[in-house]
């Protein structure tokens, strides 16, 4: 008699995201030369800046690329918009799987500045998230699992309220998608990114 394979402890995919393989991909880049993530992280670095300025000027591309250190139109166009090089939402849409889809229409945007957000919060959750990885176990329950992934995501939000709450409280979709890892199947990638920022507004929104 045979039996059905066992399904993989849901954190064995963590590693499997389609968000997860972009960050580890163009981060792992070592090259000092032609290396794209340390580009993006110079306008990831600026538009925490600009967020987190008192009083915050307008949130524009402008403003930005003034706040980056050697910042410029063109570079800032690389990382951000239509024509920018290694999308993150790219990632989400060539991953082809149903949440992985439905998380890259809730983070499509026609505005540059917008899309730069989204990638920005998740280089910012990303050591919040490795953090989250190594207190994970398999004998967690997918609620347990849940429970520590939100308390993660409510620590970074409190300490970056601003960039946390740019753009509707919108997750990081790292966060999204863990949470569709977590409950394999059990919850779309459009109720996942709903859930959790509903968690960043109950908290963030209050601050």
């Amino acid at each position: 008699m045979t039996t059905a394979p066992t399904a993989p402890p849901a954190f064995e995919g963590f590693d499997e995201t389609a968000v997860s393989r972009w960050v580890e991909r163009l981060s792992g880049n070592t090259s000092p030369r032609r290396n794209h993530w340390k580009t993006k992280e110079i306008y990831f670095e600026a538009a925490t800046r600009v967020l987190d300025s008192v009083p915050r000027p307008t949130l524009n591309w402008k403003n930005i690329v003034a706040a980056a250190d050697k910042g410029c139109r063109s570079t800032f166009y690389e990382v951000a918009g239509a024509h920018a090089r290694h999308r993150m939402v790219d990632e989400l849409i060539n991953d082809g799987g149903s949440d992985a889809i439905q998380i890259a229409l809730r983070y499509l945007r026609s505005d540059p500045v917008e899309q730069l957000i989204d990638e920005t919060k998740v280089w910012s959750f990303w050591p919040y998230r490795q953090k989250l990885l190594r207190t994970i176990t398999t004998g967690m329950s997918a609620e347990l699992m849940e429970t520590e992934l939100t308390a993660a995501l409510i620590t970074w939000a409190t300490r970056h309220r601003s960039l946390a709450a740019a753009i509707g409280f919108t997750p990081p979709a790292c966060a999204v998608e863990d949470l569709t890892v977590i409950h394999r199947g059990r919850l779309s990638g459009t109720q996942a990114a709903a859930r959790l920022t509903a968690v960043i507004d109950a908290h963030v929104g209050l601050l």
